[in-house]
């Protein structure tokens, strides 16, 4: 018989050496970023260089570090830095680092509480503190995800187990023209054809149009149609919108449907009074969205689905299998796979759990606090730029503005904005991005980063000014084009 290769078995010493190796690179990493450029954008030849076969042999670390800190890694948006106003900010807390470090290392299965106790509990106070901070009852649960579009989906599997039959091709979801796309694809994931997914127009302010949604329920039963869900939105991507959940919860009352929030990016701004009182009404849905990862400042990969019953997650996902062990019958207890469609998964909990402990919800709140406020103060800044309109008033941490030039026509604004966007990203100083509202295109800053302080923003304005009289002085087509 021949020998055991023990290769993969890193005895103390061994181990100790590939992390110190590994944290020295990062440490380095964290101490550069607020000097590292916001963006570095293309990249096609030096990911065709990284094309390669299955290596039989292994590589020295250190090489292997050389490669992502030197090439690969600086060679993308920079999501964790200071300047990323892009999109919906990630903001990599290095907290999470050392939590998964040892999730990863013990290796314990939380899917079933047998298998793991005490973890699943710390899991289980996690959910149950995300519940406390939306007003949710104490009958109320849910499950950590991978992010908002496997909670989005798990939402709608399970809002249709408890409001449809077998046979539900005929049950209609509806949503703003402002939700998020994962919204429709988990519709589509979920079995419905796409045109039962019915989109909403939004008011002028990007809220849903409540009189819109009535006629389109009423239009749907008139034709033998099964409304059964309402999506409403706590913090719009495109604009940071939030629609009136007080009257969606009660339309979705009347007519016996589902409510669901997508609240994936603004849910966590209810730790704020200001947050609190725009999303009133939250409290009322049947199941949110909330996405960890954008709010509380954790890295890509923590999402979470609160529902207020706790058992009608069990009724959708509850599946018997003879290998298992015997499921909870204590109602104190929870087995997270009769929640969720996963069986096999990581340990998310300690994600959220070690942050939490270690320093309190009292920081998550007064970060949250400042980024509202540094928005509402790059609003009055952008609003004194002469050209600049503001679009879409913010409502929790995005504005959305565009630039006007006197004699252009649409299509040229459109072309003007997408070359300011280019101008101020090119300083390098901030990252931001642009949507289509309508057929207007818009420019969008996003403050949602727990690095992103004020110096940083009055650097972003700056850039703005700089590249909005650029663009304003200049007469060349060729500079909007």
């Amino acid at each position: 018989m021949n020998q055991p290769d023990k290769t993969l078995e890193l005895d103390a010493q061994a181990f100790r050496q590939v992390v110190e190796q590994a944290l020295e690179r990062v440490l380095e990493h964290l101490d550069s970023l607020p000097e590292q450029p916001s963006v570095t954008q293309g990249g096609a030849d030096l990911a065709r260089s990284l094309v390669e076969p299955l290596p039989e042999r292994g590589a020295p670390f250190p090489e292997l570090l050389s490669l992502l800190f030197e090439r690969l890694i600086p060679h993308s948006f920079n999501t964790a830095g200071p300047g990323y106003m892009a999109y919906i900010p990630g903001g990599g807390l290095p907290h999470v680092a050392v939590a998964d470090l040892i999730s990863d290392v013990v290796n314990r299965y939380v899917g079933v509480w047998a298998t793991a106790p005490g973890l699943v509990q710390l899991e289980t106070n996690v959910v149950r503190w995300f519940c406390d901070i939306v007003g949710y009852p104490k009958q109320a649960l849910g499950i950590l995800t991978s992010g908002g579009s496997l909670a989005n989906f798990s939402a709608i599997v399970a809002a249709r187990r408890q409001h449809l039959p077998s046979n539900f091709f005929k049950g209609t979801l509806y949503a703003s023209d402002q939700t998020h796309n994962s919204v429709q694809k988990s519709a589509l994931a979920a079995g419905f054809p796409p045109e039962n997914v019915r989109q909403i127009s939004s008011d002028r302010a990007y809220p849903l149009c409540l009189d819109a949604l009535k006629r389109q329920i009423n239009l749907d039963r008139a034709a033998g149609y099964e409304p059964f869900m309402v999506v409403g939105n706590a913090g719009t991507t495109n604009t940071g919108a939030v629609d009136d959940l007080e009257a969606l919860a009660a339309l979705a009352g009347r007519e016996r449907m589902w409510f669901h929030v997508d609240a994936a990016y603004g849910g966590f701004f209810v730790l704020t009074a200001h947050g609190k009182e725009v999303m009133a009404g939250i409290e009322q849905a049947d199941s949110i969205t909330l996405d960890p990862h954008k709010g509380l400042f954790l890295p890509y990969g923590t999402g979470a689905l609160l529902v207020r019953d706790r058992l009608v997650l069990q009724r959708a996902y509850s599946v018997h299998a003879d290998y298992l062990p015997e499921m909870q019958q204590d109602p104190d207890f929870v087995d997270f796979c009769e929640m969720s469609p996963e069986l096999s998964r990581g340990f998310r909990g300690l994600r959220v759990w070690l942050p939490f402990k270690l320093h309190g919800i009292g920081p998550f709140r007064r970060n949250l606090e400042e980024k509202l406020a540094l928005t509402r103060w790059a609003t009055e800044q952008l609003r004194r730029i002469e050209g600049v309109e503001i679009v879409a008033e913010p409502r929790l941490s995005i504005v959305a503005f565009r630039l006007r030039k006197p004699g252009l026509d649409d299509e040229a604004l459109n072309a003007l904005n997408r070359a300011l966007i280019r101008r101020i990203n090119e300083r390098n100083r901030v990252f931001l991005t642009g949507t289509l509202l309508g057929d207007r295109f818009v420019v969008r800053l996003c403050i949602l980063s727990f690095r992103t302080h004020k110096e940083r923003v009055e650097q972003g304005i700056e850039d703005i000014k700089a590249s909005v009289a650029a663009l304003m002085s200049s007469k060349q087509p060729a500079e909007v084009g």
